[in-house]
């Protein structure tokens, strides 16, 4: 007999996803508001998102953004995806450890990170700059990477790797050909997922981002002080919209990675 949920369980979501959900969505209305005022609705327009990509400091701002973004998610992939792998065939005791150092930064609150990297660098005699935030991406974007691939890791058997080191290829030719189209999804969702908190990143980024290394969300933040503007507004839209396509489009290669290899068959 099927199980019926109450209907408070119901009425209880609806509300959590209503607290979570409305502010983004007034954000989003209040972009197309012909006014300056956000508690007034005086039309339709999208005058603020012209304005917005004829603003200097803003596109700065965004060049920044996208530069520490890319290099960082790079890097990060990398060597997330060479931690995962060489940890596979660690013993017990020693992927434990090491599990527990390389989940430490999804873990640890944002403002310890960021401050401690920001010692780091005074005690390095490290300038702060576009190189200081890149490195404290890679920092953290290293553990998403490596939780996603390591994901992916344990679901797959070792049959395939052996049986072709058994028909005589090398570690190399084991690793382009049977390991890494298996493992690509997850690199792929774990490359997008660390673009994605790269540059959303704002509590981090505040920490070590020097004078002319201001990123987007330093920039937003720098703005609303000053009160919430339209074109404020329209800048949050785009990035909410940039941040769940490519969180959708990491779900999406994940889960059609995990169907692919679900009805996989071995060719006889």
């Amino acid at each position: 007999m099927k199980k019926k949920n109450h209907p408070l369980l119901g009425i209880h979501s609806f509300l959590m996803m209503a607290f979570i959900y409305v502010p983004i969505i007034m954000i989003i209305i209040y972009s197309f508001n012909d006014t300056r005022l956000s508690g007034n609705w005086e039309g339709f327009t999208l005058d603020w998102y012209a304005s917005l990509f004829e603003n200097r400091h803003v596109m700065e701002a965004l060049m920044n953004s996208l530069t520490v973004a890319v290099i960082s998610t790079i890097v990060s992939t990398l060597l997330g995806t060479a931690a995962a792998l060489s940890l596979r065939n660690l013993g017990r005791k020693g992927r434990t450890g090491m599990n527990g150092l390389l989940y430490l930064p999804v873990i640890i609150p944002d403002i310890i990170m960021g401050l401690s990297l920001l010692v780091l660098f005074s005690q390095l005699n490290i300038p702060l700059g576009k190189t200081t935030v890149i490195i404290a991406h890679i920092t953290f974007s290293l553990s998403y990477v490596y939780v996603v691939v390591t994901a992916r890791l344990s679901g797959m058997g070792k049959q395939l790797g052996e049986a072709a080191q058994d028909l005589g290829a090398t570690p190399w030719q084991t690793f382009r050909y049977v390991t890494l189209p298996q493992i690509a999804p997850g690199i792929i969702s774990g490359a997008l997922i660390a673009f994605t908190l790269s540059l959303d990143d704002f509590m981090v980024s505040f920490f070590v981002a020097g004078p002319s290394s201001t990123t987007l969300p330093i920039y937003i933040y720098a703005q609303v002080k000053r009160g919430i503007s339209p074109e404020i507004n329209a800048l949050c839209t785009l990035l909410i919209l940039v941040s769940i396509t490519l969180i959708l489009l990491a779900q999406y290669i994940l889960n059609r990675g995990n169907g692919q290899k679900k009805h996989k068959t071995l060719p006889i």
